[in-house]
């Protein structure tokens, strides 16, 4: 169990590195992304043998092979989000692309009756759609990092919240205490569905007024 462990925690490793190489527009993302969906299944297919493992381990260390294995699983669902927003943002950008080439690339026809000065005003017009447009596509970008941050803040406080009860059963921490994380948790929930209506507020506020 120990040798397929630390396998599939280097295979973890590995594939949080190849999300490096998706920064930016980058040619070959397709290839990328189909790597790192390899690897997840392979990192699942090896969680669901150590969990077999974990059953046949004596009494007294079945549950530290447990919490081991929960922390496989745990980062891989974060590799699965991760991969998931990095296709959602790299097609965001494509259809960006796609679109202010088409905006940019169209043509009007000639009209014999418009004049001079109302050709220098529908170019105008053009460009300020050209710059609104752009200026949607940025704040609905921000916007939905700042809801994935959350998103990825809210797993990693329920990851932790878990780790903590698991490690507070095994030490035997006092009722006291333990109501005590329930309730920072529970504030931290609060917090979270805060941050997203503000945000929510916030995108719809400025496309309302960028509109």
């Amino acid at each position: 169990m120990d040798t397929l462990y630390n396998q599939t925690n280097k295979l973890i490793q590995q594939t949080q590195q190849r999300f490096k190489l998706l920064e930016g527009n980058i040619p070959n993302a397709l290839e990328i992304e189909a790597q790192i969906s390899e690897d997840i299944k392979q990192i699942q297919s090896n969680c669901e043998k150590i969990d077999l493992y974990v059953y046949k381990q004596p009494l007294e260390h079945r549950q530290h092979a447990k919490m081991r294995s929960d922390q496989l699983k745990y980062d891989n669902r974060h590799l699965q989000a991760a991969l998931e927003a990095a296709q959602q943002r790299r097609l965001r950008r494509e259809t960006a692309v796609t679109e202010r080439e088409q905006l940019l690339n169209r043509r009007f026809a000639p009209n014999p009756d418009i004049t001079a000065i109302n050709m220098d005003y529908s170019l105008q017009q053009q460009n300020s759609l050209h710059n609104v447009h752009r200026g949607v596509d940025e704040m609905l970008y921000t916007g939905a990092n700042t809801l994935e941050s959350l998103r990825t803040q809210r797993s990693t406080l329920k990851g932790a919240h878990k780790r903590i009860m698991d490690m507070a059963n095994v030490l035997g921490i006092s009722n006291h205490t333990m109501r005590l994380i329930e309730k920072r948790a529970s504030e931290d929930k609060f917090v979270f569905i805060g941050g997203v209506v503000v945000t929510f507020v916030v995108i719809v506020l400025v496309i309302f007024y960028l509109a």
